[in-house]
């Protein structure tokens, strides 16, 4: 933990660190394959709505039934025709889910499982679910989306600015394409929990954007009054900066949730928390990976297209190709601030009043120099 600790010291002062927005074309390219994968998992697969979202009918049955969940899934699929989820509760109950019937068929189904399960069909309680409530969920879900969406981009743009607005939706967008790709592709079904996981991981994404975005703000204040940096140095800077407080952060965020996952959804067999689990899981990740390799190389980008931008980096390149042939060695730190020792149009490096030294021909002809 001491190495780790040194290691964000020296990141963080500059000495050492790695060329994030340098290779931003290996990121992208990275990402839009990443992307064009969990879009092809969602055209091709698509998504495991579930009940709230179809329709249908839930089961339960008494409690302390012996039976298996394969074997209670197997006799749900015969009696109803179509794929049943069956989940074994804490106190020995079984909840069978069944979507896309109606309520005549239900009764039909219900008195099966209760000949096939060895039970009263009394005891069975049954809830029928409309597809209409799980569409107002959906449509709410929209709403919130859309409205966070709009929000952020406008606390983004008076915060810092509209390039670091844009460049913070494109990572949110990137998250969650990633998040519901990967929910295709595993099958997990989509509830009203996996929706509230996704409104849940916008906020972590930006997170580490934001402070990103703080801490390149604040180091390009008056970046064009130096020569020695260009928008992109000073933004790799930023990222390694505070590359070590992102993984910490990250990485305590996930552990939680990975408990949820695989030890509650896959050891424990509770289901019902691979829904709000696995879209946690997987936008923690996306949102850490977009805000190191997506948002900040995306504004090094928009932002080089800026004459001043342009003006700035011809000069650096300059600089640094005359230091070159010199032989003289630049500068280690891209302090990039003003009051740079070679900045241009800099403030003088004293201000007010100067006390200038006594005169060299003070005292002379005196055989000792001091007054008399």
């Amino acid at each position: 933990m001491s190495k780790l600790g040194n290691l964000g010291a020296r990141l963080h002062r500059g000495e050492v660190g790695y060329d994030f927005v340098g290779k931003r074309k290996i990121w992208y390219g990275v990402s839009i394959l990443i992307t064009i994968t969990a879009i092809l998992g969602l055209a091709v697969r698509g998504l495991n709505m579930g009940i709230e979202f179809q329709g249908g009918a839930v089961f339960t049955t008494p409690k302390g039934m012996t039976v298996s969940v394969p074997q209670a899934e197997t006799y749900a699929e015969e009696a109803s025709g179509h794929d049943a989820i069956v989940q074994k509760l804490g106190d020995g109950s079984l909840r069978i889910q069944i979507a896309g019937i109606d309520t005549e068929k239900s009764d039909q189904i219900k008195d099966a499982l209760a000949k096939d399960l060895s039970v009263d069909a009394e005891k069975i309680n049954a809830d029928l679910v409309g597809p209409s409530w799980g569409e107002q969920i959906a449509n709410k879900a929209w709403q919130g989306l859309g409205i966070f969406m709009v929000l952020v981009v406008i606390y983004l743009a008076i915060a810092f600015e509209w390039r670091m607005a844009l460049a913070a939706l494109v990572a949110l967008v990137h998250d969650i394409t990633i998040t519901t790709g990967i929910y295709a592709l595993v099958g997990f079904e989509v509830t009203p929990g996996t929706v509230i996981g996704l409104l849940t991981i916008l906020g972590y994404s930006l997170y580490d954007t934001v402070v990103v975005f703080d801490s390149l703000k604040e180091q390009t204040r008056d970046i064009t009054r130096q020569t020695r940096w260009t928008y992109s140095d000073i933004a790799n800077r930023s990222i390694n900066s505070t590359l070590v407080r992102s993984i910490n952060t990250t990485v305590v965020a996930l552990l939680p949730v990975a408990g949820l996952l695989f030890i509650g959804g896959g050891v424990l067999g509770a289901g019902m928390l691979n829904d709000i689990s696995l879209s946690l899981f997987v936008g923690l990740a996306a949102g850490a990976y977009s805000s190191i390799f997506i948002a900040t190389p995306l504004v090094a980008d928009l932002k080089e297209r800026e004459p001043q931008m342009r003006a700035l980096r011809k000069r650096v390149l300059a600089r640094r190709a005359q230091a070159a042939a010199k032989g003289e060695p630049l500068d280690a730190e891209p302090v990039g601030v003003p009051g740079d020792d070679d900045t241009e149009d800099a403030a003088p490096a004293f201000v007010g009043p100067r006390h200038q030294p006594a005169s060299r021909n003070r005292g002379r002809g005196r055989p000792s120099g001091k007054r008399r």
